[in-house]
This record gives structure tokens, sequence and C-alpha cells, in this order.
């Protein structure tokens, strides 16, 4: 039984969130080495020790939109960089104060 940072059985399929990170994935597999209990999430193909991971309910679950294609405006961008070319940088900017 693979158990995460709570001691809650974490089931395969479930969410998770590795807690140093903040990443949030599905559980697609699930090992064991050497006594330490491993799960691997569907976002990062990475495996994470199951200690380290607290497993998610339907409410703590956002919608996120990482990894998801999104339509780009290349207009919108090639404007936005024209802001930038009237930007004048000058080497005799003020200093903090120290």
């Amino acid at each position: 039984m693979v158990v995460d940072a709570r001691e809650i059985e974490i089931p395969l399929d479930s969410q998770v969130r590795y807690v140093d990170t903040g990443t949030i994935g599905k559980v697609i597999d699930m090992k064991t080495v050497d006594d330490v209990d491993w799960v691997k999430l569907d976002k990062t193909d990475l495996w994470y020790r199951s200690k380290l991971v607290e497993l998610l309910d339907e409410k703590d679950i956002k919608e996120s939109s990482w990894g998801e294609a999104k339509e780009v405006n290349i207009e919108d961008i090639k404007e936005r960089a024209l802001d930038f070319e009237d930007v004048n940088i000058d080497a005799n900017a003020g200093n903090g104060g120290g």
C-alpha cells in the first residue's frame, strides 16, 4: 500500500500535489524500491517519493492550463514588441540607496 505524506492511501489515477513545488498531477504508476514508495505523475512524467506528495480532494483541484496548447495572436505580440523599441536605457540611471 502506497501512502502520502499524511499516511493516506494513494490510489492509481488519483490526483496528488508534490509538497515542495506544488506540482499537481495524476498518478499513472507506482513502485517500491528498497522499501521506499514512489509515484509517477502524468504532467511531468517524473517519479516522486510518495511521502512527499499529498492526495487531493476534488475541491482541491483547480483548472490548470499547464501543457495545453493555446491560440497565439502574432499581431498582438508584434504590437507589444514595438512598445519596447522606444525604451531608452541609460548607464547613468539612478542607483539604490547604498
